[in-house]
């Protein structure tokens, strides 16, 4: 991107976007639509006089999908940022309105320009999939707590409205339950609909502990495999590997996982590592040894998720599934 001569910060909410551009010095806010998108561009023009221009903006989910298809279809060469790497490159900000944040999101791309790489939309099929799970783990929340309430309410309350109210949750768990079975069969539609998905899907279900749920997210995390370049890559991103934490001869602190992480990805990965280790007699050695060795049981469990990570990106990249060669040791 360093070739660029112009950058337009783009600030994306819901119904508007504010547009900055950084030398130019010229603000303006537009529709959240196609409309708009044409508008942008059209301004964007106006302002700069050059075709040597890239857009930067954050990654806001739905509200910034729209405007990266469009941009990817007209092949505009744009940057979708996480927000976060941006609030932290902005220093100490006391102030807050769409035009400042659009002005920091045009900076942060010009002073960083040589390091950015242009964005690309995934597929279709990886963006269905994506919002299949995530609706998925929505109902799948929604129906823990309607199960909740109906446990406390069979337990605590005797009034006569109680059987009614039992009658209508278990209505409502098991209209949820089949819309789940229904977005999972929709799920492993749209996997077998792509030979790649489907290879990677099925050598990653030949692992221990890794059902649907969890090969579908790995497979739409890493941009099925093609995100990340090994498997350490992958697990500084979920939030699982360790890292130093020392300074001078004072402070010297053992290796710690950080905060920042994708917390749904880790704690699929913390369920599938429970039930590795019930039923793949390898990893529950390993987890049994790393106790020995005086470990507190979650830094264990940790080590646990790393092996599984590691042996899903070598199966993938071996291309065959994986076998617990200990079951055919003599």
């Amino acid at each position: 991107m360093k070739n660029y001569k112009e950058v337009v910060g783009i600030d994306v909410s819901k119904k508007t976007i504010d547009a900055y551009c950084y030398h130019g010095q010229s603000h303006k806010a537009f529709i959240n639509d196609i409309g708009g998108y044409k508008s942008l561009i059209k301004w964007v023009f106006k302002v700069v006089k050059t075709t040597e221009v890239f857009y930067c903006f954050e990654n806001t989910g739905y509200y910034s999908l729209k405007l990266a298809l469009y941009l990817s279809s007209q092949n505009i060469i744009y940057v979708e940022e996480s927000p976060l790497k941006i609030k932290r490159s902005s220093g100490i900000v006391k102030e807050k309105t769409d035009v400042l944040d659009a002005c920091l999101i045009a900076r942060y791309a010009w002073l960083y320009r040589e390091e950015l790489k242009p964005s690309t939309v995934k597929s279709s099929s990886h963006l269905e999939l994506g919002r299949l799970l995530a609706l998925r783990d929505q109902l799948v929340r929604n129906n823990a707590g309607l199960k909740g309430t109906l446990k406390e309410m069979k337990v605590l309350l005797t009034s006569p409205t109680t059987g009614a109210g039992c009658i209508s949750l278990k209505r409502s768990i098991d209209y949820l339950e089949k819309q789940v079975k229904s977005i999972e069969t929709r799920i492993k539609a749209i996997v077998s609909e792509d030979s790649s998905m489907e290879k990677n899907y099925e050598l990653l279900t030949s692992l221990r502990g890794v059902g649907l749920v969890v090969a579908c997210q790995f497979i739409y995390h890493t941009g099925n495999f093609t995100r990340f370049d090994s498997w350490r890559a992958f697990a500084s991103y979920c939030g699982t590997a360790p890292f130093e934490h020392r300074s001078g001869t004072s402070i010297h602190r053992r290796k710690q996982c950080h905060y920042l992480g994708d917390r749904k990805m880790k704690s699929l990965l913390s369920m599938a590592s429970v039930s590795a280790i019930q039923h793949d007699s390898e990893l529950r050695l390993y987890y049994k040894k790393k106790l020995a060795e005086g470990k507190d049981k979650m830094i264990a469990v940790n080590n646990v998720r790393n092996k599984l990570i590691s042996r899903a990106f070598a199966v993938v990249k071996r291309g065959t599934p994986y076998v617990v060669l200990q079951q055919h040791a003599a």
